[in-house]
């Protein structure tokens, strides 16, 4: 085959040590360096001076992070590698014989890199994935608190809503600081929580030991602590996008996508959309809300999707399944694909079209017209009524049809 790149340095990156292997017209040479920074600099002079060009590299986890920071101070193209889509020959499986096989693989350029952005945006995926993470450990909090109360016989969760609300949470910092008196804690009720008194005096009758009390005033700290800290990434999140506010309203426009998940959306797929994928197919197969595609001898198999951008594909799964009752075209989409497929089906399906729509609107500069509710009744409008008119005529009627004046 063609060598297309002299001079390359192909990386096995592990947690501790790096192994790494350079090709250039004159030979080839293989060292192990530590991955701590003073020696990954040892690692950049090595690389530096054989004068490569390009590197590879294969990691898993986050050990890729170190050596990108370093090489994106130097002149070289870098490429973090699947390993799923340069596995080496079988037999003879060392880190040397990986590190070779990258090298050839990047001289002959069969090489594609994975998406990894500049630092900046790094940093603001890093925020705002552990902002979810930690909106996830409240929820978890909110939860354990009500396990609490049906453990004391406390039927809050029976009456109000929100466990969490003002007027609950009011009721709570009471039981946890030792009141035991129903009817003093039903008067913490707010504004329509009011006509629920009898209900929740009787709901708030039960068997609250110190146990309880201490574990309710622990988990309602932890919780406060929690939702202090995720005010203070919004605030660094909305500060490190307000360049970006235009695209945030733009996704912003899409049902189920509020603000935080129109941020999270620009952290993962990045600003620059169009230069990064190609088209709106290229980022849903990158995000992997896409079906598999597995046909051999003529026979197909599993269909079963591969493994993508797991936040990204979260998200937006929950974004499609807050707009499976709304009376729009993408509620439309998933009430008639979860009446076929199941809604698990159908929140990819809402899920893929939403990250199309995205793209769509980052790159077209636009905001998020709704096609209808209708819109699919429109599409087969000749079909449904000639489907309706064989249906009553079945059933004994005579049918005439004329348009509306």
């Amino acid at each position: 085959m063609e060598v297309i790149i002299e001079r390359v340095c192909g990386m096995d990156v592990h947690k501790d040590n790096i192994t790494a292997c350079i090709m250039t017209p004159e030979g080839k040479e293989i060292q192990t360096f530590s991955t701590k920074t003073v020696f990954l600099i040892q690692l950049m002079d090595w690389i530096k001076s054989h004068g490569c060009t390009h590197v590879a590299m294969e990691s898993t986890g986050v050990f890729w992070k170190p050596i990108v920071n370093l090489i994106e101070a130097e002149e070289m193209e870098f490429l973090v590698v699947n390993a799923q889509h340069m596995k080496a020959v079988p037999g003879r499986k060392t880190d040397v014989k990986d590190a070779e096989w990258i090298d050839q693989l990047l001289r002959h350029g069969l090489l594609k890199a994975s998406f990894i952005p500049d630092r900046n945006q790094r940093e603001l995926r890093e925020l705002v994935r552990y902002r979810r993470s930690i909106i996830e450990e409240r929820a978890r909090q909110h939860n354990r608190i009500q396990k609490v109360l049906e453990g004391a016989n406390i039927k809050l969760g029976s009456v109000v809503s929100d466990i969490m609300g003002v007027s609950s949470k009011d009721m709570l910092h009471a039981i946890a600081n030792g009141e035991d008196d129903p009817k003093k804690l039903a008067n913490f009720a707010r504004r329509s929580m009011k006509k629920k008194k009898d209900d929740l005096i009787l709901a708030l009758n039960g068997y609250v030991n110190p146990h309880q009390r201490m574990m309710l005033k622990t988990i309602l700290t932890h919780i406060d602590f929690l939702t202090e800290q995720i005010e203070k990434l919004d605030q660094e999140v909305a500060q490190r996008v307000s360049v970006y506010q235009e695209s945030i309203e733009r996704l912003d426009s899409i049902p189920g996508i509020a603000t935080r998940m129109a941020e999270q959306i620009l952290a993962e797929i990045g600003t620059d959309v169009e230069k990064q994928f190609e088209s709106a197919a290229r980022l849903c197969s990158w995000a992997a809300l896409v079906p598999g595609h597995n046909e051999s001898a003529g026979k197909r198999k599993s269909t079963r999707g591969k493994k993508g951008n797991k936040y990204l594909k979260s998200a937006l799964t929950e974004a499609a399944h807050s707009v499976g009752a709304s009376k729009n075209y993408l509620g439309a989409l998933y009430r008639r694909t979860a009446a076929r497929k199941g809604r698990k089906r159908a929140g990819i399906v809402v899920a893929h079209a939403m990250l199309r729509i995205s793209y769509y609107l980052l790159t077209r500069k636009e905001m998020y017209v709704d096609l209808g509710e209708d819109y699919f009744d429109k599409q087969k409008q000749a079909s449904i009524v000639r489907n309706s008119v064989r249906r009553l005529e079945n059933l004994g009627y005579t049918v005439n049809i004329s348009e509306a004046s």
